[in-house]
């Protein structure tokens, strides 16, 4: 992956599908990667897909979302105006060395975007305009516009020589723009993630081919190198990418994102467009145990009771037991599986006649579980307790 976010760095660009089943890690996976993405001067979006908020055939709706989320190293959500303030103060730097008009200079720079989305300049040029005249108020709901947010004054987007609200049309426009700004403000690429895209199977049927379309479209652009320095991430179930209510109603996109995969998955292809996670075992919740065990005797008060005490197979019959509580779904396990643990970790550390084999019972509220654990284990699979 790091090979691919350097190539994005340089220019190019990326498609990549992680595919793995509730609690397989996909969102963390996608962090770690936004962290590596971030180290490297890229900027980064997460946009998770929803089809009430943010259903992905609306890709205005998209663009806005993204936008929201839009952070680098130095800036948190929503990034756009320090960026384009920077992107416009390395603008007027080289318009003043090369001796032309700043707005000459915005036009050159922004040539490619106006091919898509000319009213994309027109913005830019009416935003340093506005502050130029000391109209804080109308730039900032210039950015607004330009970050696809609706409802912007009719009379600030008249100034500005712009019209209407983005759309679907102009969305892909506007994200090229997008690129353009943060490459020349310092920041080679931008990370967008798009999460949870298996929710286009709850979808309309109408909706959902308007959704795969769009995504094929999307996967087409960065292909066809239309986004030069975007690396574009999706995470979904495998009922997703194989079953009848996913990307297989749209054999176009289901052809682009075949990939073989291996009997074992140590040797599956990393460059292939779609890579999977296998999710938590019960080996692998073992291991996750003992690791965070060994960090927290570095900080314990009494390392040597914790040690004895959480031995592997404590660890691993707790874990067990959490699984239990989730009606045996190990994958989904890992999050509360440490919560719990860390618990029971202070409570040996500060009780020096706790035992959690005897003191401890596992027990899993329903107010615990997050959306992910309650879609994916029933209510019937559970024993919530009283």
């Amino acid at each position: 992956m790091g090979s691919e976010l350097d190539a994005v760095a340089q220019g190019g660009a990326t498609f990549k599908a992680v595919r793995g089943e509730y609690g397989s890690g996909k969102t963390f996976f996608s962090r770690w990667l936004a962290q590596q993405a971030l180290a490297r001067g890229l900027a980064v979006a997460e946009v998770q897909i929803n089809e009430i908020d943010t259903p992905l055939h609306k890709l205005e709706t998209v663009y806005r979302r993204s936008i929201e989320s839009l952070r680098t190293s130095s800036f948190p959500p929503s990034a756009l105006r320090p960026v384009l303030d920077a992107w416009l103060f390395s603008v007027e730097d080289d318009a003043a060395e090369q001796n032309v008009d700043v707005d000459t200079l915005v036009e050159r720079r922004l040539a490619d975007v106006a091919l898509r989305a000319p009213v994309f300049p027109i913005a830019i040029r009416g935003y340093r305009r506005f502050l130029a005249e000391g109209d804080n108020d109308g730039a900032d709901a210039l950015v607004a516009w330009l970050g696809g947010q609706p409802h912007v004054a009719a009379a600030v987007k008249r100034r500005a020589g712009v019209r209407g609200d983005l759309d679907h049309f102009l969305a892909l426009g506007f994200l090229r723009g997008l690129l353009a700004i943060l490459s020349d403000a310092g920041h080679p690429g931008l990370l967008l993630v798009l999460d949870e895209v298996e929710t286009l199977q709850r979808v309309r049927s109408d909706a959902r081919a308007k959704a795969l379309n769009a995504l094929r479209q999307l996967v087409d652009e960065v292909h066809d190198g239309h986004f030069p320095g975007l690396y574009l991430l999706i995470t979904g179930t495998p009922a997703f990418f194989e079953g009848r209510q996913g990307i297989q109603l749209l054999p176009p996109l289901a052809d682009r994102l075949h990939t073989e995969f291996s009997r074992d998955p140590r040797f599956d292809n990393p460059r292939a467009p779609q890579i999977r996670l296998t999710g938590f075992d019960a080996d692998r919740l073992l291991e996750l145990g003992q690791r965070v065990r060994d960090l927290y005797i570095h900080d314990a008060d009494a390392p040597d009771r914790v040690t004895r005490t959480a031995d592997d197979d404590f660890l691993r019959s707790f874990a067990s037991a959490v699984a239990g509580g989730l009606g045996g779904r190990i994958g989904i396990a890992p999050r509360l599986y440490l919560r719990k643990l860390v618990d029971v970790l202070d409570k040996i550390d500060q009780f020096p006649d706790f035992d959690p084999r005897v003191d401890y019972e596992v027990r899993i509220a329903p107010s615990e579980m997050n959306e992910t654990e309650r879609e994916a284990v029933s209510a019937d699979d559970v024993d919530l307790g009283p």
